[in-house]
Order: C-alpha cells, then structure tokens, then sequence
C-alpha cells in the first residue's frame, strides 16, 4: 500500500474519532478545506488558492447586509466556524471592526488551519456564548451576523424571540441583522416570524441560489424598505468591490418585497415610516 493511502486512512481515522467524540474536525479535497461536525454537512469551507474568498453560495448572500449599509464600521457575528465571512469583511471593508463570537472552543483552536488572522485592532475572536454577549449588550455595532450552528443544527437558544429581540436592542439605530436559517428545518416558519416581530415587520428572506439556506435580513429603525431605484444603484456600485453576486442578491430581495402579500411602496415615506394602510 502507498504511503498516501496509508495517510488518508490514518487521517479517515481521526476524524471518525472527533466525529464520534463531538469534536470539530478538517476535510480537504479537490483545493477545498471544509469544517465538520459529521460526514453529512459541511460548516465551513475555504479556498486553498484563494482563503479570502466566499466559498459556499449562502455567505456570498449574507453579504447582502452592504445593501442597507454599504460601509459599516462596526460588525460582530455570532458563530466563527472557518472564519469565512470575517475574512471577506476584513480584506474588502478596511475601515470596519468586526468581532466574532464562538462558543467552542475546539472550533477556534482550528483558526490556523483556515487562516483566520490573529487578534488585532480590527479583529477579535472572543470565546462565548452568543446568546449572552447579545444580551449584555458590551457595545451597539451596526452588522449584526448570526450563523451559530452546532452538531444538532441551530441551537435554541439562538433563535428564540428573547434572543432576536436582544439582537434589536444590540443593534445601533440604523443597524442592520442577517441570520443564516436552514429552509429545512421544520421551524423556519417560526424563526422567520420571530424576527419579524422582534424588528416591528422591517423584514425581509430570501434563498441563497445553491443551497437550502436562507437569509433573513432585518433593520432598526428608519430605512427600511429601500426603494427600488436605491437597492439597485447600490448594488451597481457594489459589484465593483464586491464581485460575489450582490446584484442577484438585491434583485431577489426586490422580488421577494414585491411578492410579500401586506407590501404596498405606498404604506412608506421616504424615511422608513409605514403610513397608511399600516
């Protein structure tokens, strides 16, 4: 037997080991690195030419945040896996602070392997739970991104109405949510209500192209829903700096609006207020 073959076996070993233990763990094939629970669903994933890039469709989609605030300053997520979308954010949005929240510890002892920078000024990875650091409310950031999943799926506690409705109260007036939901699950209906309670109906979800996720995106405050002409100039300027699909993502975001049965453009003012028929 080849000695490759020999360390791909070796290597098939630990990982049914850590699966077995509950424990994270680190598949690499065809110039991708990926994030496990288990053999069935990939948490994370990563380029190897390119680590800064947004491998998986329902990240590139998330980043539809830009569309409510094109240059924010300050982002926290919730949930750290491969480090994709802080990545992204460092390389393409230079005046931005984000701070990324994990509650396991075993998934940020895994930050070298998908080169997720050190701490700095800019970047902080901090060990908790983000049900907590939402409540406590340390700082108001203007992005907030939540995709927290474990080895069940996504956890209670992430996706209960206390918990979006301290996500309203973190939020900076203005601010702007984005939460990764598995369609999926048989309780999307009620995490997507919850939201949209919580952000008073300043709601939008729309699908990622290639997989089963969607995106939630809420706002507090005025702003929302942008007009037409505003979503689209947006998304123009844009794909410029941000070649991932933003274009797509603003046009499904428009449709979706445009489908929501209770959506009329004429029960909103220029400032985000709903008037009539509200």
């Amino acid at each position: 037997m080849k000695l490759d073959e020999l360390s791909l076996l070796r290597y098939c070993s630990l990982a049914m080991t850590a699966a077995e233990e509950g424990r994270p763990y680190v598949v690499e094939s065809d110039g991708l690195r990926s994030l496990h629970f288990d053999g069935f669903t990939v948490q994370s994933q990563m380029r190897l030419d390119d680590p800064a890039a947004l491998a998986i469709d329902y990240t590139r989609t998330m980043m539809g945040f830009l569309l409510f605030n094109p240059e924010p300053c300050d982002i926290v997520m919730i949930g750290l896996g491969g480090g994709s979308l802080a990545k992204y954010c460092l390389r393409t949005l230079p005046r931005a602070r984000f701070t990324a929240v994990e509650i396991d510890p075993d998934v940020i002892a895994l930050r070298d392997a998908f080169g997720i920078p050190p701490d700095s000024e800019r970047f902080r990875v901090v060990c908790a739970d983000g049900a907590t650091y939402v409540r406590e409310r340390a700082h108001a950031p203007d992005v907030l991104l939540i995709d927290g999943f474990d080895r069940g799926g996504q956890p209670e506690r992430l996706c209960s109405a206390g918990f979006y409705d301290d996500c309203h109260s973190l939020l900076a007036d203005g601010g702007v949510l984005a939460v990764n939901l598995w369609s999926g699950d048989r309780r999307y209906g009620l995490y997507a209500s919850r939201i949209r309670d919580s952000f008073e109906d300043r709601f939008v979800a729309v699908g990622a192209e290639e997989d089963s996720n969607r995106i939630a995106f809420a706002c507090k405050g005025r702003g929302f829903p942008p007009r037409r002409s505003q979503l689209l100039e947006r998304a123009r300027k844009l794909t410029a700096h941000h070649p991932i699909g933003i274009m797509s993502t603003a046009q499904r975001i428009q449709g979706r609006l445009e489908r929501r049965a209770h959506y009329r453009p004429d029960l909103w003012d220029e400032d985000g207020r709903r008037t009539r028929g509200a």
